[in-house]
């Protein structure tokens, strides 16, 4: 009996090194092993629960699913921003997201406004040179250091931020589509931890040669 149990053990154990080598989710460590089979459980026991996607039946997996509906998601969700700012001043949908990080944070660095919209740096120094030309938004030197520059939104860009805000509420009510609350709440959380896993990796800029390989290398120690 006891050796039995130590056999299956060992036939865990192998199947978690062999599956976790794609699997960013669990630490190559007890902690890891643990978690793995803490989620196996929990995996077997909602398993009549199990979504279908097409392709399901042929392999296809979940982690490629996830990845399709983020992109076509982030492509409807440009669809209505484009919509909302039909007929204004603003080029883009860039525009009005880097001015409402502004008036939430009142003052703040290029760089630090840049990575809260999740660009690189030439895409969003292009952004913030064509705010400032159009008087929406205004630089000036930190009192800490005079060579780093804070961005604060003006007046004539929070009015005009102000003046498109109805349509751009309606973008977001559109996006959310029919979730109730609790639904609305489980997503936020779901998109916290996926948004928490990217953001570091993004902000470190790494090479699109190398980029792949090194996040599995480091997830796996």
């Amino acid at each position: 009996m006891k050796y039995k149990i130590i056999t299956d053990l060992i036939g865990l154990i192998e199947e978690f090194e062999s599956e976790h080598l794609n699997d960013l989710r669990y630490s190559n460590d007890a902690e890891g092993f643990k978690k793995w089979i803490a989620d196996g459980y929990k995996g077997h026991q909602s398993r009549k629960d199990e979504p279908k996607w097409e392709g399901k039946e042929n392999g296809r997996s979940a982690e490629s699913v996830i990845a399709t509906l983020l992109v076509h998601l982030n492509r409807y969700a440009k669809n209505y921003s484009k919509s909302a700012i039909n007929g204004s001043e603003f080029s883009s949908q860039d525009d009005f997201s880097y001015l409402i990080n502004l008036k939430s944070a009142g003052e703040i660095s290029k760089m630090d406004l840049i990575k809260k919209n999740a660009h690189d740096k030439p895409a969003g120094m292009q952004i913030i040179n064509r705010l400032i030309a159009r008087g929406w938004i205004s630089q000036t030197g930190s009192e800490q250091d005079k060579r780093r520059k804070l961005l604060k939104i003006t007046a004539e860009g929070l009015g005009l931020l102000e003046r498109q805000m109805d349509k751009i509420r309606k973008a977001t009510q559109i996006v959310s589509a029919e979730l109730t609350y609790n639904e609305k709440m489980d997503l936020i959380r779901l998109l916290t931890k996926l948004h928490d896993f990217h953001e570091p990796i993004f902000n470190k800029n790494a090479g699109a040669a190398n980029l792949l390989n090194d996040v599995l290398n480091d997830k796996k120690q």
